[in-house]
């Protein structure tokens, strides 16, 4: 097994389910990926420490979800240079908005990737870090040229099921 090139880490274990879906998007590329639980109000040394060391242990992109409050992805952006990409997990009454908001709104100098809130985000962010990969590995590329392919074709033929064609 090599080193994973993605770690994909959440606030806490309840937002698992979620985050999940990056692990699966990431291994429909054959990205090894490696996960974690560290919060950026209940842990933050321990999440400045591993936000510090990422790069150093061969992980090449962070994908960060949280709820609530959601500063873990603009607290591990602040440790690392790596591209670290956040997850709004919906986790209050407000349904992920604030999770979305927290996590989007960075202050200049220090970036998060954001995507949408919950699974589709969190499919989203694996397939986004595949992406940032893919520019340095064509196979990785070529692996996402097919996904793209085949959802044009899921498109395809859902049409033809629609008018009767099929």
């Amino acid at each position: 097994m090599s080193k994973p090139a993605v770690s994909i880490v959440m606030g806490s274990d309840s937002d698992l389910e979620i985050m999940r879906e990056a692990g699966k998007a990431l291994e429909g590329f054959g990205i090894e990926y490696e996960l974690d639980v560290t919060s950026a109000h209940r842990s933050p040394d321990r999440t400045a420490e591993f936000a510090r060391r990422a790069a150093g242990r061969g992980i090449r992109i962070i994908i960060a979800g949280a709820g609530g409050a959601a500063h873990l992805a603009g607290v591990i952006a602040a440790h690392t240079t790596l591209p670290v990409i956040g997850v709004p997990i919906p986790s209050t009454s407000l349904n992920g908005l604030d999770s979305l908001l927290a996590t989007v709104q960075m202050p200049a100098g220090i970036p998060v990737a954001t995507v949408a809130i919950g699974k589709p985000g969190a499919t989203n962010a694996g397939i986004l870090a595949a992406q940032i990969l893919g520019i340095a590995d064509s196979i990785i590329t070529q692996k996402l040229e097919a996904h793209k392919t085949k959802l044009a074709q899921s498109v395809e033929e859902k049409s033809r099921k629609l008018r009767g064609t099929s």
